[in-house]
């Protein structure tokens, strides 16, 4: 039989390539289907039916972007004009590297301005994030983008819309917006999933639908933070304006429109200067505020009597007194005052009964008001590290989420009361020593700090952060977690603890030292699919020294593991005391490995990078953490970066390495 080459351009749903896959054979050697997409799911789908390999096309590089422009704006092989080459740098950073953004904007300059007048091809830059005019030269942009924005279900395109708020080149928290979208009413409980859920399904959504760039992700992988590329944000503000979704003031190339009814108004201008509402706005019927700017004139809050989310965060003026009649917004839902210079808050913030998110963090807000256990719908609590929080906490049990709260800082009844939040999903703990404090004083409220994580681990509790020296109060295994991290401190025995969470699938821990009795543990926790170990004494070790054999940790298939895909280890010693044995860890395709090396006493060819990678079937990404001696990093790193390459090379899937340098 003879083979065939088949392509499959632009598949939009799993469904879809359900039934196409069906008119293939399951088996045909020698023959070759390629399909496009622009979702994750669909090209995971595509790669599972018939065994292939998933390419992700990268943005292009400066060299290939830089010739794609100047092809379509010089028809010969001219350089770019020296007065332009500037402005065209600066153009290319803006389309950041994608192909049909590069087209439409050297379009539209081939067409505006056959003169190559400097004028206008800076005109043409600082338009680019801010006005997609119904212009033919980008037509077939518009319409591309249209197609993905008209395939979104209808509560995707309100979030989508939301976005058109922020300005250009803005990194997003997920959180702080996903709660923004609950407070607005575009997200509702659906089943045992919270609204919260459901946010991060959204998220996740659109960034399968490359719709957003994801720009940090957590420990484990997770999205923190994204940013919406500038060519999308213009499309999403011509959408908004259009129905009037959002108000913009303050931007350039945006004219505020007529309209007296504003439902979402964005202040902006960053340091440039005050910011003005038109006087002839009504706004009255404003849902949410989001202000930019350093220095804003608003006369009073009780224009705003409608208002659901109220966001400051970031500017560095805002005093206690603007806050005055905060009580009157009856309607909040959500208020973000991170990053401002409030040192209270109001008695009256008692007053806002439907407030479900209040985020202080990053203030020098020292003491929560008694009056904010009036707050009976709050649900997420997000704190600087040293407040203090009355007593009384045991009153808001609606609340999911709650941090920074810092153990030492808080009464003996505090820490007892915080047993008894009986929904409390994600905690944030600090440990710190209170030296100032008596030593009875402090074992007493340690002990009630100990018996509340007792009591939130029997419960709801999934997600836990602890900071500083503070594992030795979890006196039981908490069953329902799923996710817990430990940082600044040194685990000696923990491992045995954590041998009966059967739900744990993200684990970060800092360890004195790692055996194989450890390994053993992890290994037979049957959902853990994340797991950070770090096991570094004080820091680097101050030498470097070859164990023994006996000192060697097997990894091989009798071990378990059966879910991990994420495996960090920061070992930072030499050579590595890790083995990996055929049937090893069976899903990982992640690792990440932590390596010292010292200018001395070290051969880059005896195998200090044999660790038997070779045996991990489905490794995908192989990531490098390389310690050297600052006065001779250099040299040292590209030795160690050579040797890396070789076992990267010699896996079957070719994974993709990254090298990462640690001076010390």
């Amino acid at each position: 039989m003879c083979g065939y080459i088949v392509v499959i351009d632009d598949i939009w749903d799993v469904v879809t390539w359900g039934v196409i896959k069906r008119a293939f054979p399951v088996t045909s050697s020698g023959s070759i289907i390629i399909t496009t997409t622009r979702k994750n799911d669909v090209a995971e789908s595509c790669r599972s039916s018939f065994g292939g390999s998933i390419y992700v096309i990268r943005p292009l590089n400066t060299v290939c972007s830089r010739q794609l422009f100047h092809r379509r704006l010089f028809e010969s092989k001219e350089d770019c004009p020296s007065h332009l080459e500037g402005i065209s740098c600066q153009i290319l950073e803006k389309c950041a590297g994608l192909p049909l953004a590069i087209i439409a904007i050297s379009g539209l300059l081939a067409n505006v301005n056959k003169e190559r007048t400097a004028d206008i091809w800076n005109e043409v830059k600082d338009s680019i994030g801010r006005a997609l005019e119904r212009n033919p030269t980008i037509e077939v942009m518009i319409n591309i983008l249209s197609l993905s924005y008209f395939d979104l279900p209808p509560h995707l395109k309100t979030c989508l819309l939301y976005l058109g708020i922020f300005p250009e080149d803005s990194v997003i928290e997920k959180m702080t917006l996903i709660c923004k979208w609950i407070a607005e009413g575009f997200i509702h409980k659906e089943g045992r999933c919270t609204t919260y859920d459901l946010g991060e399904i959204c998220i996740n959504e659109l960034v399968n639908r490359s719709l957003i760039q994801v720009v940090h992700t957590g420990l484990f992988g997770e999205v923190k933070s994204f940013r919406v590329h500038d060519i999308i944000l213009d499309f999403i503000i011509s959408k908004s304006i259009e129905e009037n979704f959002v108000t913009l003031i303050g931007v350039p190339n945006i004219t505020v429109g007529t309209q007296f009814k504003v439902r979402r108004l964005s202040l902006q201008l960053g340091n440039q200067g005050n910011s003005i509402i038109p006087a002839h706005m009504v706004l009255s019927h404003v849902r949410s505020l989001k202000v930019f700017v350093q220095s804003f004139e608003i006369s009073s809050l009780d224009e705003f009597m409608r208002l659901r989310v109220l966001d400051f965060e970031g500017c560095s003026k805002l005093e206690n007194h603007h806050l005055s009649n905060i009580g009157r917004l009856f309607q909040l839902r959500c208020l973000i005052l991170r990053k401002t210079e409030i040192t209270e808050l109001p008695e009256e913030i008692g007053h806002l009964r439907c407030l479900e998110m209040l985020d202080i963090r990053d203030t020098k807000v020292r003491k929560l008001p008694a009056a904010i256990f009036n707050l009976g719908k709050l649900v997420h609590l997000l704190m600087s590290e040293f407040a203090k929080i009355p007593d009384g906490i045991a009153k808001m049990q609606a609340l999911e989420a709650l941090g920074c709260v810092a153990v030492s800082e808080q009464t003996f009844n505090l820490l007892q009361e915080l047993g008894q939040l009986k929904n409390l999903r994600q905690l944030i703990l600090r440990f710190d020593n209170p030296y100032d404090r008596h030593i009875r004083v402090q074992k007493v409220c340690m002990e009630a700090m100990a018996s509340s994580l007792q009591h939130l681990s029997s419960q709801n509790l999934r997600s836990l952060l602890i900071n500083g020296d503070g594992e030795r109060y979890m006196q039981s295994s908490p069953l329902s977690i799923q996710s817990l991290e430990v940082h600044a401190s040194l685990v000696p025995q923990f491992p045995n603890l954590l041998g009966s969470l059967v739900n744990i699938q993200r684990l970060c821990l800092n360890l004195k030292g790692v055996g194989q009795d450890d390994i053993n543990i992890f290994g037979a926790l049957p959902a853990l699919v994340h797991l950070i170990l770090g096991s570094t004494v004080n820091g680097y070790p101050k030498y470097c020294r070859r164990l023994s054999e006996d000192s060697t940790i097997i990894i091989s298939g009798d071990v378990g593991f059966p879910c991990l895909r994420n495996f960090c280890f920061d070992a930072f010693r030499y050579p590595l005391h890790l083995m990996f044995e055929v049937g090893s860890m069976p899903k990982l395709d992640r690792l990440t490995m932590g390596f010292l090396f010292l200018t001395y006493d070290f051969d880059m060819e005896d195998g200090v990078f044999d660790f038997g990678i070779e045996n991990l079937p489905k490794l995908m990404t192989l990531t490098c953490k390389i310690a050297v001696r600052l006065d001779d990093s250099i040299p040292t790193f590209e030795q160690a970066k050579a040797a890396a390459e070789r076992t990267a090379r010699a896996h079957p899937n070719n994974p993709t390495l990254s090298c990462d340098i640690l001076n010390i």
